[in-house]
């Protein structure tokens, strides 16, 4: 198994086994399903999680899907992301984080699905590390669900 190096949650330079498991853990699929239902209509939502359950893993630095996110980096302390930094000091690999892909030219952020106090661990232990991810690209807007939005009041 691969070694990293890093620093542990309490800023010590240590030695960690793969940070990483090779995919998602099946129970983050609903996970990610619930957040996405607060931002996606359900059709929307049951189309993202059959393309994050469908497309292959790709690599990407913690500190640009926070930056394309827009969320802030969350701390050491936090509970959560302690609770993943224990993990991977015992030497359990975390599961790959699941996003839906933001859109610049609309101001539109990248959402992260499942996955945020995995990201802000993995930062913690070296920002110099690639996360594998699971992107979706977001639902396209057709000419008719705008027009209606619009007749109807409806934000976009």
């Amino acid at each position: 198994m691969a070694k990293s190096k890093g620093r542990d949650g309490s800023g010590r330079l240590t030695e960690f086994k793969e940070l990483w498991k090779r995919d998602p853990e099946e129970h983050d699929f609903p996970a990610a399903a619930g957040y996405l239902s607060l931002v996606f209509s359900p059709d929307q939502v049951s189309k993202l999680v059959e393309k994050l359950q469908t497309s292959s893993i790709e690599h990407r630095y913690a500190k640009d899907i926070l930056r394309a996110s827009g969320l802030p980096l969350l701390p050491p302390e936090n509970f959560h992301v302690k609770s993943d930094l224990e993990k991977v000091k015992k030497g359990v690999s975390l599961s790959p984080v699941l996003l839906v892909r933001g859109d610049q030219t609309s101001a539109i952020p990248l959402v992260i699905a499942d996955g945020y106090h995995r990201i802000c661990a993995s930062y913690a232990i070296s920002e110099d590390e690639e996360i594998p991810c699971v992107i979706a690209d977001r639902p396209i807007r057709t000419a008719s669900a705008t027009s209606k939005r619009q007749s109807t009041g409806q934000p976009g």
